[in-house]
Protein backbone atom coordinates (compact mmCIF):
# COMPACT_ATOMS: atom_id res chain seq x y z
CA UNK A 1 0.00 0.00 0.00
CA UNK A 2 0.97 3.45 -0.93
CA UNK A 3 2.10 5.60 1.59
CA UNK A 4 -0.18 8.75 2.33
CA UNK A 5 1.49 12.37 2.49
CA UNK A 6 0.83 12.84 6.06
CA UNK A 7 2.58 9.75 6.81
CA UNK A 8 5.56 10.73 5.03
CA UNK A 9 5.48 14.53 6.34
CA UNK A 10 2.96 14.47 9.15
CA UNK A 11 3.94 18.46 9.78
CA UNK A 12 3.41 19.63 6.74
CA UNK A 13 2.08 22.80 6.24
CA UNK A 14 2.95 23.41 10.00
CA UNK A 15 5.71 26.59 11.20
CA UNK A 16 8.52 25.50 14.17
CA UNK A 17 10.56 27.89 15.79
CA UNK A 18 13.54 25.81 18.02
CA UNK A 19 15.63 27.90 19.88
CA UNK A 20 19.27 27.40 20.22
CA UNK A 21 18.40 25.42 17.08
CA UNK A 22 22.01 25.85 15.36
CA UNK A 23 23.72 23.30 17.60
CA UNK A 24 23.97 19.43 18.88
CA UNK A 25 20.40 18.74 20.14
CA UNK A 26 18.38 21.74 18.96
CA UNK A 27 20.10 21.09 15.25
CA UNK A 28 18.94 18.05 15.64
CA UNK A 29 15.21 18.73 16.38
CA UNK A 30 15.40 21.59 13.81
CA UNK A 31 16.20 18.60 10.88
CA UNK A 32 13.86 16.00 12.50
CA UNK A 33 10.44 18.36 12.41
CA UNK A 34 11.70 19.18 8.98
CA UNK A 35 12.33 16.28 7.74
CA UNK A 36 8.95 15.48 8.71
CA UNK A 37 7.40 18.63 6.79
CA UNK A 38 7.44 21.58 8.87
CA UNK A 39 8.80 25.14 7.90
CA UNK A 40 11.56 26.23 10.81
CA UNK A 41 13.09 29.36 12.10
CA UNK A 42 16.29 28.38 13.53
CA UNK A 43 17.09 30.66 16.39
CA UNK A 44 20.71 31.32 17.41
CA UNK A 45 22.87 33.52 19.58
CA UNK A 46 26.52 33.71 18.68
CA UNK A 47 26.88 30.53 16.78
CA UNK A 48 25.87 32.27 13.14
CA UNK A 49 28.65 29.59 11.16
CA UNK A 50 26.71 26.76 12.59
CA UNK A 51 23.42 28.20 11.84
CA UNK A 52 24.08 29.47 8.28
CA UNK A 53 25.19 25.99 7.21
CA UNK A 54 22.18 24.29 9.00
CA UNK A 55 19.78 26.61 7.32
CA UNK A 56 21.74 26.00 4.01
CA UNK A 57 21.47 22.64 4.45
CA UNK A 58 17.52 22.32 4.86
CA UNK A 59 16.92 24.61 1.88
CA UNK A 60 18.81 23.19 -0.27
CA UNK A 61 16.54 20.12 0.47
CA UNK A 62 13.37 21.85 0.24
CA UNK A 63 13.85 25.65 -0.88
CA UNK A 64 11.85 28.53 1.07
CA UNK A 65 11.64 26.11 4.00
CA UNK A 66 13.99 27.53 6.74
CA UNK A 67 15.76 30.87 7.63
CA UNK A 68 17.74 31.77 10.85
CA UNK A 69 17.20 34.48 13.26
CA UNK A 70 19.92 36.01 15.85
CA UNK A 71 18.80 37.25 19.56
CA UNK A 72 20.26 37.05 22.71
CA UNK A 73 17.63 35.38 25.02
CA UNK A 74 18.33 37.47 27.86
CA UNK A 75 17.24 40.51 26.32
CA UNK A 76 13.58 40.48 27.23
CA UNK A 77 12.26 43.02 26.09
CA UNK A 78 12.81 41.79 22.25
CA UNK A 79 11.91 38.50 22.54
CA UNK A 80 8.61 39.35 20.76
CA UNK A 81 10.64 39.77 17.53
CA UNK A 82 11.40 35.75 17.19
CA UNK A 83 7.49 35.78 16.90
CA UNK A 84 7.00 38.31 14.57
CA UNK A 85 9.80 36.74 12.49
CA UNK A 86 7.78 33.49 12.19
CA UNK A 87 4.86 35.34 11.10
CA UNK A 88 6.52 37.23 8.54
CA UNK A 89 8.30 34.84 6.84
CA UNK A 90 6.24 31.81 6.95
CA UNK A 91 2.80 33.13 8.19
CA UNK A 92 2.09 31.02 11.09
CA UNK A 93 3.44 29.34 14.07
CA UNK A 94 2.49 25.71 15.39
CA UNK A 95 5.47 25.11 17.57
CA UNK A 96 7.53 26.35 19.83
CA UNK A 97 10.80 24.48 20.88
CA UNK A 98 12.26 26.31 24.05
CA UNK A 99 15.40 24.32 23.83
CA UNK A 100 18.00 26.96 24.29
CA UNK A 101 20.09 26.44 28.02
CA UNK A 102 23.23 27.57 30.03
CA UNK A 103 24.49 24.93 32.21
CA UNK A 104 27.71 25.19 34.58
CA UNK A 105 28.29 24.23 38.09
CA UNK A 106 27.73 26.88 41.02
CA UNK A 107 28.90 25.03 43.78
CA UNK A 108 27.58 26.45 47.30
CA UNK A 109 29.75 29.38 48.12
CA UNK A 110 31.06 30.71 44.96
CA UNK A 111 27.53 31.75 43.70
CA UNK A 112 26.64 34.69 42.64
CA UNK A 113 24.35 36.99 41.42
CA UNK A 114 25.05 37.05 37.87
CA UNK A 115 25.33 33.30 37.93
CA UNK A 116 21.52 33.24 39.25
CA UNK A 117 20.63 35.97 36.46
CA UNK A 118 22.01 34.15 33.65
CA UNK A 119 21.02 30.86 34.50
CA UNK A 120 17.41 31.58 35.67
CA UNK A 121 17.47 33.93 32.44
CA UNK A 122 18.18 31.47 29.88
CA UNK A 123 16.66 28.46 31.36
CA UNK A 124 13.41 30.16 32.86
CA UNK A 125 12.65 33.54 32.26
CA UNK A 126 13.22 33.36 28.57
CA UNK A 127 10.66 30.21 27.73
CA UNK A 128 8.52 32.51 29.87
CA UNK A 129 7.91 35.52 27.97
CA UNK A 130 8.61 33.80 24.42
CA UNK A 131 5.89 31.47 25.38
CA UNK A 132 3.86 34.35 26.80
CA UNK A 133 4.69 36.27 23.10
CA UNK A 134 3.96 32.88 21.19
CA UNK A 135 0.86 32.19 22.41
CA UNK A 136 -1.66 34.49 20.48
CA UNK A 137 -0.21 32.98 16.95
CA UNK A 138 -0.79 29.31 18.78
CA UNK A 139 -3.74 29.53 19.65
CA UNK A 140 -4.64 30.18 15.72
CA UNK A 141 -3.33 27.08 14.76
CA UNK A 142 -3.95 24.88 18.11
CA UNK A 143 0.07 24.49 18.53
CA UNK A 144 2.27 23.22 21.04
CA UNK A 145 4.96 24.09 23.14
CA UNK A 146 8.08 22.34 24.07
CA UNK A 147 10.06 22.52 26.48
CA UNK A 148 13.83 21.00 27.14
CA UNK A 149 14.44 20.57 30.43
CA UNK A 150 16.18 17.81 32.63
CA UNK A 151 16.20 15.01 34.56
CA UNK A 152 17.99 17.29 37.08
CA UNK A 153 14.78 19.62 37.26
CA UNK A 154 13.64 16.61 39.34
CA UNK A 155 17.13 14.83 41.05
CA UNK A 156 19.42 17.21 42.25
CA UNK A 157 23.08 17.48 40.29
CA UNK A 158 25.71 17.72 42.65
CA UNK A 159 27.69 21.29 42.59
CA UNK A 160 24.72 22.71 39.96
CA UNK A 161 22.11 24.06 42.51
CA UNK A 162 21.24 26.68 40.55
CA UNK A 163 20.78 25.09 37.17
CA UNK A 164 18.71 22.83 38.96
CA UNK A 165 16.69 25.46 40.13
CA UNK A 166 16.19 26.71 36.98
CA UNK A 167 15.05 23.66 35.55
CA UNK A 168 12.45 22.45 38.45
CA UNK A 169 10.97 26.14 37.47
CA UNK A 170 10.93 24.87 33.86
CA UNK A 171 8.75 21.79 35.04
CA UNK A 172 6.84 23.38 36.70
CA UNK A 173 6.18 26.47 33.88
CA UNK A 174 4.87 23.78 31.59
CA UNK A 175 2.64 22.50 33.51
CA UNK A 176 1.45 25.65 34.45
CA UNK A 177 1.05 26.78 31.15
CA UNK A 178 -0.74 23.66 30.09
CA UNK A 179 -3.34 25.28 32.19
CA UNK A 180 -3.29 28.77 31.29
CA UNK A 181 -2.70 27.90 27.76
CA UNK A 182 -5.33 25.14 26.88
CA UNK A 183 -7.57 23.68 25.65
CA UNK A 184 -6.09 25.84 22.52
CA UNK A 185 -2.90 24.94 22.69
CA UNK A 186 -0.71 22.43 24.11
CA UNK A 187 2.50 22.14 26.35
CA UNK A 188 5.02 19.72 27.05
CA UNK A 189 8.66 18.57 28.02
CA UNK A 190 11.12 16.54 27.26
CA UNK A 191 13.74 16.04 30.09
CA UNK A 192 17.14 14.44 28.55
CA UNK A 193 19.61 12.09 30.29
CA UNK A 194 22.82 11.37 29.87
CA UNK A 195 22.56 11.90 26.09
CA UNK A 196 25.11 14.62 24.76
CA UNK A 197 28.33 15.85 27.25
CA UNK A 198 28.94 19.04 28.08
CA UNK A 199 31.66 20.56 25.27
CA UNK A 200 32.95 22.55 27.52
CA UNK A 201 33.89 19.84 30.22
CA UNK A 202 36.45 18.34 30.83
CA UNK A 203 36.77 14.78 29.32
CA UNK A 204 36.07 12.79 32.91
CA UNK A 205 35.61 8.47 31.23
CA UNK A 206 35.77 7.56 34.69
CA UNK A 207 32.87 9.90 35.90
CA UNK A 208 30.89 9.40 32.61
CA UNK A 209 31.41 6.06 32.94
CA UNK A 210 30.17 5.73 35.97
CA UNK A 211 26.51 7.85 34.72
CA UNK A 212 25.99 5.98 31.75
CA UNK A 213 26.32 2.76 34.76
CA UNK A 214 23.39 3.84 36.45
CA UNK A 215 20.96 4.24 33.50
CA UNK A 216 18.76 0.73 32.54
CA UNK A 217 20.34 0.65 29.36
CA UNK A 218 23.32 1.24 30.16
CA UNK A 219 24.32 2.86 27.27
CA UNK A 220 24.11 6.96 26.37
CA UNK A 221 21.65 8.32 24.17
CA UNK A 222 21.41 11.07 21.32
CA UNK A 223 20.63 13.87 20.09
CA UNK A 224 18.22 12.11 18.02
CA UNK A 225 16.63 10.55 21.12
CA UNK A 226 15.38 13.91 22.38
CA UNK A 227 14.76 14.89 18.07
CA UNK A 228 12.16 11.68 17.94
CA UNK A 229 10.40 12.52 21.39
CA UNK A 230 9.90 16.09 19.96
CA UNK A 231 8.95 14.66 16.68
CA UNK A 232 6.22 12.11 18.57
CA UNK A 233 4.89 15.43 20.48
CA UNK A 234 4.67 17.62 17.59
CA UNK A 235 3.12 15.00 14.92
CA UNK A 236 1.84 12.11 17.17
CA UNK A 237 0.18 12.96 20.81
CA UNK A 238 -2.73 15.59 20.02
CA UNK A 239 -4.12 14.51 23.51
CA UNK A 240 -1.51 14.91 25.48
CA UNK A 241 -0.83 17.96 27.39
CA UNK A 242 1.13 19.20 30.70
CA UNK A 243 3.36 16.22 30.81
CA UNK A 244 7.23 15.49 30.91
CA UNK A 245 8.80 12.84 29.23
CA UNK A 246 12.09 11.24 30.65
CA UNK A 247 14.32 10.45 27.77
CA UNK A 248 17.19 9.33 30.04
CA UNK A 249 18.00 5.60 29.55
CA UNK A 250 16.21 4.94 32.90
CA UNK A 251 18.60 6.68 34.78
CA UNK A 252 15.60 8.62 36.80
CA UNK A 253 14.28 5.40 37.71
CA UNK A 254 17.42 3.63 38.86
CA UNK A 255 19.08 6.74 40.96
Amino acid sequence: MEARDTDRAPLAGKVALVTGGARRVGAQIVRKLHGAGAAVLVHRHRSRTDADALVAELEAQRPGSAQACALDLLDTARLPTLIEAAEQRFGRLDILVNNASTFYPTPVGAITEAHWDDLLGSNLKAPLFLSQAAAPLLRRTQGLILNIVDIHGMRPLRHHPVYGVAKAGLIMLTRSLARELGPEVRVNAIAPGPVMWPQDSPADPALRAKIVSRTLLQRSGSADDIARAALFFSADAPFVTGQVLPVDGGRSVAW
